[in-house]
C-alpha cells in the first residue's frame, strides 16, 4: 500500500511539473509570435523631366503627288518652327502619312468631296519640358503659314513622364521606412510593450501618376511599405 502511494505521489508532481513547463513553453511561443504589422507612405510631387509631343495635321485632296508635296512642304515648315524655337534635330521624328481611300470605303456609299484623307505626325521627344510647354502655347504661329495642328485625337495626346525615379527611390524608401516605424513604436507604447526587431518588410510598389487633369507635367509619386516588427514585454 505504501508503495502504491509514493508511486501515485511520483506522479502526481511529475504531472504538475510537465504542467509547468508545458505552460512556459506556450507562454514563451505566444511571445515569439507577438508581432505588429505597420505601413509607411512616402509621397512627392516632381516635375515631368520627358515629353512626347504629337504634331498631328491633316491634309485632303484627289491627287495622291500634290498631296505628297504638300506633306513635304508641311513637314519641313513645321521642322524649321521647331527647330528656330530650340528643340534639336536628333528630337524630332516624322511618321509615314496614313492614308485613307475614302472611295475604297465599304460602308461609304455617299459621293464624297476629297478622296484621300492624309493624316501625319511629326513628333518631338525631348527633356526640355519647359521648352515644349511653352511651344505648345506658340503653335498657332504655325496657323499664320496655313498649317493646323488638330487636336482631339487621344492616340496624339501630350504625354509627361518622370524617367529618374532611381535617384529619389532610396530617400522615399527611408521616409517611408521611418514612417512604419512611428507607427509601430505608437502602438507598442499603446498595448505596454516594447518594439522589437523587424521579422519581415515589403517595399511595396513605386506607383507614378498625374497630380491632377489640369497638370499632367507635375507627378506625384507614391510608395508603401509594409513591415512586419516584433512586440516583446
Amino acid at each position: 500500500m505504501n508503495g502504491w502511494k509514493i508511486e501515485s505521489l511520483i506522479l502526481a508532481v511529475g504531472m504538475a511539473v510537465l504542467g509547468c513547463f508545458i505552460k512556459f513553453g506556450l507562454d514563451n511561443f505566444a511571445g515569439k509570435d507577438r508581432v505588429v504589422t505597420v505601413k509607411g507612405l512616402s509621397e512627392a510631387e516632381v516635375m515631368a523631366d520627358n515629353v512626347t509631343w504629337p504634331l498631328m495635321y491633316k491634309k485632303v485632296g484627289n491627287d495622291l503627288s500634290q498631296l505628297y508635296n504638300e506633306i513635304n512642304n508641311t513637314n519641313n515648315q513645321i521642322k524649321a518652327f521647331l527647330l528656330k524655337k530650340g528643340i534639336e534635330e536628333s528630337e524630332i521624328s516624322i511618321g509615314a502619312p496614313e492614308i485613307i481611300d475614302m472611295a475604297a470605303e465599304r460602308y461609304n456609299n455617299s459621293p464624297v468631296p476629297f478622296r484621300y484623307n492624309v493624316t501625319n505626325v511629326i513628333t518631338v521627344t525631348s527633356k526640355k519640358v519647359e521648352l515644349v510647354r511653352s511651344l505648345i502655347q506658340e503653335q498657332s504661329e504655325l496657323l499664320k503659314q496655313g498649317i493646323a495642328i488638330t487636336g482631339g485625337d487621344y492616340r496624339y495626346n501630350v504625354q509627361y513622364e518622370y524617367m529618374s525615379l532611381n535617384e529619389i527611390k532610396p530617400q522615399m524608401i527611408e521616409e517611408a521606412t521611418k514612417n512604419a516605424r512611428a507607427a509601430a513604436e505608437k502602438f507598442a507604447k499603446d498595448s505596454d510593450s516594447k518594439l522589437g526587431k523587424i521579422k519581415r518588410a515589403n517595399q511595396g510598389q513605386f506607383s507614378i501618376g498625374n497630380r491632377d487633369e489640369n497638370t499632367p507635367y507635375i507627378k506625384r509619386i507614391r510608395v508603401v511599405t509594409t513591415i512586419d516588427y516584433s512586440l516583446e514585454d
